[in-house]
């Protein structure tokens, strides 16, 4: 088979040309039965795999996540887009697909947790996804300790959910072809196309961190994804999962989708660099409506620009605690700007950095820029974990948690926002308010949510 682009018909070519006009483009699913099955290593060997053949690809990550998105930008050339059924609407979700898949040769979707997995039951999963956006899913399967028992594992996912199209399988941590051979005999019995293995391979790995695989400089991500291109296609069928997964152009969701208009012309300052990068597209193009964007390092510039509202994404500060407070300008700017009463969002790592100090997990405290009188700590880490729905001001915001720090003292004020998770019980995460400052170490999606963002522009 040739590749995806030399599929496209000639003017002079007239056999199959029906065929060859309605099937130009891709789109899969990469998910898994569960967790810890390999996924996202074998979602960038894909991605940069399919790039080093000539192919515009476009990434895409289902769930809150912030790490492999990043991963993914880096691996396919293009920026990888969250998909997240519970945080967003579908048809928001729809047209951010649809925006951004249009015009690439290859969509690639790394799913979450295992295929069905929700936050409650299917709702908010990789499955969800795939059903809504009609793709098929490409299982990624740990066949380490695991022979023809694949079968029926196979045959329970392909068909639990008809709506649900399980395309393929590539199975991981194989260790021989004779393995890989049972592998496919299961495979025929269960009624689901085998596309090939990935060895067993421990030099082609990311290390992983508290917050999953994570972005270090001690890593060179870059020769790793190089090496998992190079190794993928000598044991996966690339040919066949572009044929298998391809759909016809006016399946594409849906029409054009055009920039909406300006709101405002405010001065919008967002963080940005090493300390600061758990941020979604889609939110700051929302943001973007209401202003001007302008990055800013907390880390490597001297003061904030001139600012109508500043964004504190969260991050990783207590990787970077002792550069952030050495950088006393920007501290003093900061503190300035909000006891000013200039207004502020402050999010997870972007509310530790505007607390009193920073204790990282040796037990060295930092002092921070000292605008909220509470203090964090990496120390006694417990994990908090899960999505969010927020109640304030009659309006309804949704997004999630994941840190493990938390408070040593804490004397701030808390707003009246009702907090619950995704079956509704009420949590213990709060939003907490100085002057026209909101912090939370809730991480929240606004992008379809304007009314969100008109709220918080206007308190005072």
């Amino acid at each position: 088979m040739q590749t995806l682009q030399n599929c496209r018909p000639r003017t002079d070519d007239r056999s199959n040309s029906t065929l060859m006009q309605s099937f130009t483009r891709s789109h899969f699913l990469i998910s898994a039965p569960s967790s810890n099955s390999g996924k996202t290593t074998l979602t960038l060997a894909l991605l940069r795999a399919l790039k080093n053949r000539g192919l515009s690809v476009q990434p895409f990550k289902c769930g809150p996540d912030y790490i492999d998105p990043i991963h993914h930008t880096s691996a396919a050339g293009s920026q990888s887009i969250n998909l997240d059924t519970f945080m967003a609407s579908e048809n928001h979700v729809r047209r951010v697909y649809a925006k951004y898949s249009d015009g690439a040769d290859v969509s690639v979707t790394e799913g979450v947790m295992g295929l069905f997995d929700g936050a409650d039951k299917m709702s908010g999963s990789s499955a969800e996804i795939a059903h809504l956006m009609d793709i098929p899913v490409i299982l990624v399967v740990n066949a380490r300790s695991m022979a023809y028992s694949a079968a029926p594992l196979l045959f329970g996912f392909k068909n639990f959910d008809k709506r649900v199209n399980v395309a393929g399988v590539i199975f991981n941590f194989v260790s021989t072809p004779s393995h890989y051979r049972f592998l496919k005999e299961a495979c025929v019995d269960a009624g689901v196309e085998s596309l090939g293995y990935f060895p067993q391979n421990n030099t082609l790995s990311i290390p992983s961190r508290h917050l999953g695989l994570h972005i270090s400089a001690e890593t060179n991500y870059e020769q790793i994804i190089g090496d998992l291109a190079e190794a993928l296609p000598k044991t996966v069928d690339l040919n066949r999962l572009l044929e298998i997964t391809q759909r016809p152009d006016e399946d594409n969701y849906p029409g054009p989708v055009h920039a909406l208009p300006k709101i405002s012309n405010l001065k919008i300052s967002i963080a940005r660099d090493e300390a600061f990068s758990f941020i979604y597209k889609q939110n700051i193009e929302m943001l973007g409506r209401f202003g001007e964007i302008r990055w800013f390092s907390p880390l490597h510039d001297a003061v904030l620009p001139e600012t109508d509202f500043l964004y504190l994404p969260g991050g990783y500060p207590e990787l970077f605690a002792e550069k952030l407070s050495e950088n006393t300008s920007m501290r003093a700017s900061i503190n300035d700007y909000c006891k000013r009463g200039g207004r502020a969002l402050a999010e997870c790592g972007g509310m530790m950095y505007l607390a009193k100090n920073l204790t990282d997990q040796s037990g060295d405290i930092f002092p921070m820029a000292g605008v909220l009188d509470c203090a964090t700590s990496m120390q006694r880490a417990k994990m908090t974990l899960g999505y969010r729905i927020a109640d304030w001001n009659n309006i309804r915001i949704k997004g999630h948690e994941f840190h493990y720090s938390n408070f040593l003292d804490n004397d701030m004020p808390c707003e009246a926002i009702n907090v619950t998770n995704a079956k509704g019980v009420e949590t213990d995460t709060k939003f907490y308010r100085f002057q026209n400052t909101v912090a939370s170490y809730m991480h929240l999606y606004w992008a379809d949510n304007e009314s969100f963002i008109e709220n918080l522009l206007a308190i005072n």
